[in-house]
């Protein structure tokens, strides 16, 4: 399960620059604006190279599946945290992204931008272009009602409410596509780019209610975005639309991306009943990132046929934090040697060598791919069960069970419950389950779907969790580590980590302003994190694979070196980088791979390697 929950954006690079003139604004139909800064910068992007292909064709479904219906439509508030959360932020499009391929900021709703002199304000200009799904034009109005829904607690969510009322002091109109964003904090300009520029919400279009949560729990909202959402089958599935005339389709970074008209995403609860859905053709693509799936399941005819194409990129994404949470409120896990023991009981690195075919690498630390941000001392605790038995009898695990599990004095047996929500997972687990034994650690593997699953972890009912967090260009901690996140339901922190040491160290990183400072205080925290042993790290990987009907194409780059998946949809702002779209249905390829299948007629098979991004 996957989650970017906090703004990640763009960051300052080499850009074009130019600088307008401006006239202060004394008026809207609000009343009083402020002035404008008459000694603004304006910059813009409109240089970087574009990378959807010129031959990509508009039209057609895609078939894509979730292996559970949503909890909810709503960004915000209870349970809108799930697995679904990616296809529902990413219908509206934030003010700026991250070129993918050369790093710059790009226009996203805004196409010009400007830093104010105190280090603490960006000036946007929205695209005069800009519209909501509904044709409502979007303005400043916009921005200025988001921070006020952020902060109210009629949505229910503390760390929209903690994020908009600290690091975002104030949103100023100049007119209605003319406005700022001021920090709560002095930050460089790489931190303002990634922390400022939220995306909007649809002013005309909520109303704040005592009871919003429940009234817009199945809501449908305009978005800013190629798609809305069109159709939807409680317990099944969601289909979304692409918005007629939409607004993007002639700017520079949108252009042939974005290319089928509907989108359906059937809810399919096991990966093994998808994967036959997939071989028949009701599903366009299919991950092929887990090894056993790439090596052994893919040998059907209908690869061998070449109905289906492989593709193995490489890419130089973020590494998301992937591993073992352990709740460190929960009785047992309080105590840091019973902690400090399962690390030890783990054997992770035979799980990769073995299960995994050596095809991922151990991940050491909480996340990697982010530069200097990733503390490279750090290595991930060996497997070594004497050890790991040494720290459990410190903590009172002394005497051995006729089942080889370790007891205290009190006759409590040393077990622990692991919390996952991918089925393809259970036997990594089983595997790590029977070499634990070694160290006379117990584990019970608990699948649990995966919206219910994560609802578990975010109200703190699980021992421990096996999962990861997406991530952006450079790490978020305060809602997974600060003390005023534990014990508190609806909280990213799910290890409940209450320590006065990272809380401080995480508060530093937020308020730092020097760049190499703020890099230096992330290889701190990553180091007491380290030290707290609450977070075991589990496996990086630095590609992506996928299998696809031979009718769903890409550009002759087929991906950039930010995209996390190959075939997503839509934009990918969420990881703070415009890679998305890419893809495009051929129906006259589509027609005749049906009739050769009816013929039983192959095409030469196609398992592509693209190794242009490699970091070695």
């Amino acid at each position: 399960m996957l989650h970017p929950s906090s703004p990640t954006l763009s960051r300052l690079s080499h850009i074009s620059r130019f600088t307008a003139l401006t006239i202060p604004l004394l008026f809207s139909t609000f009343g009083w604006c402020a002035a404008l800064p008459a000694d603004l910068v304006w910059e813009s992007n409109d240089t970087d190279p574009v990378y959807a292909d010129p031959a990509a064709q508009r039209g057609g479904t895609f078939h894509d599946f979730m292996t559970s219906f949503p909890l909810t439509l709503r960004k915000y508030g209870p349970d809108s945290n799930g697995g679904f959360a990616g296809y529902i932020r990413e219908g509206t499009l934030p003010l700026l992204a991250t070129h993918p391929i050369t790093g710059k900021p790009m226009p996203m709703l805004a196409n010009q931008w400007a830093f104010g002199a105190d280090n603490k304000t960006l000036y946007f200009r929205i695209n005069p272009k800009a519209r909501w799904s509904d044709g409502q034009p979007v303005t400043t109005d916009d921005w200025l009602f988001t921070l006020k829904m952020m902060r109210s607690k009629e949505i229910n969510d503390p760390w929209y409410n903690n994020y908009y009322s600290t690091q975002i002091a104030d949103v100023t109109k100049f007119d209605d596509h003319t406005f700022s964003i001021t920090s709560g904090t002095e930050k460089s300009r790489e931190d303002l780019l990634d922390s400022l520029p939220f995306s909007p919400e649809p002013s005309h279009a909520i109303a704040l209610t005592a009871n919003w949560v429940k009234e817009y729990n199945w809501k449908v909202l305009p978005v800013t975005g190629a798609y809305r959402i069109g159709e939807v089958k409680k317990g099944k599935s969601v289909t979304f639309l692409r918005v007629k005339d939409w607004w993007g389709n002639d700017e520079r970074y949108f252009q042939h991306r974005f290319n089928p008209d509907r989108i359906e995403v059937k809810v399919l609860r096991d990966q093994n009943i998808a994967w036959q859905h997939f071989l028949r053709g009701e599903l366009d693509t299919f991950g092929l990132v887990m090894p056993n799936w790439w090596h052994d399941k893919s040998k059907t005819v209908e690869f061998e046929k070449g109905y289906i194409e492989r593709l193995w990129f490489y890419t130089q994404t973020p590494q998301s934090p992937m591993g073992l949470y352990l709740n460190t409120a929960d009785p047992l896990l309080r105590d840091l040697n019973v902690r400090l023991g399962i690390q030890y009981s783990l054997a992770i690195d035979k799980m990769i060598a073995t299960l995994l075919r050596g095809d991922y690498q151990r991940l050491n630390t909480y996340g990697s791919g982010q530069g200097v941000f990733t503390n490279t001392d750090l290595k991930a605790r060996p497997f070594d069960p004497k050890l790991a038995r040494e720290y459990f009898a410190k903590a009172g695990f002394t005497k051995v069970g006729p089942d080889g599990v370790l007891r205290n004095d009190k006759g409590q047996t040393l077990s622990l419950t692991i919390t996952y929500t991918t089925a393809e997972h259970a036997q990594r687990l089983t595997l790590l389950r029977e070499e634990a034994k070694k160290a006379g650690l117990n584990l019970e593997l608990n699948l649990m779907d995966a919206s219910a699953g994560f609802k578990s972890m975010l109200e703190k009912k699980h021992q421990s969790a096996w999962m990861g967090w997406s991530t952006g260009r450079y790490p978020a901690y305060w809602e997974h580590f600060h003390k005023v996140n534990a014990n508190k339901p609806q909280t990213n922190n799910i290890m409940n980590i209450d320590d006065d040491t990272i809380s401080a160290l995480v508060e530093q990183y937020d308020k730092a302003f020097d760049f190499a400072r703020k890099a230096e205080l992330s290889r701190q925290i990553q180091q007491r994190l380290f030290e707290l042993a609450s977070f075991v790290p589990a496996y990086q990987v630095p590609y992506t694979r996928a299998g696809a009907w031979r009718w769903i194409k890409l550009p002759k780059a087929p991906a950039t070196p930010q995209s996390d998946l190959l075939y997503w949809p839509l934009d990918g702002a969420n990881s703070g980088y415009s890679y998305g779209g890419l893809f495009w249905i051929d129906d006259k390829v589509k027609q005749e791979t049906l009739a050769a299948i009816k013929r039983g007629q192959g095409f030469p098979p196609v398992t592509l390697v693209d190794t242009r991004y490699q970091q070695h």
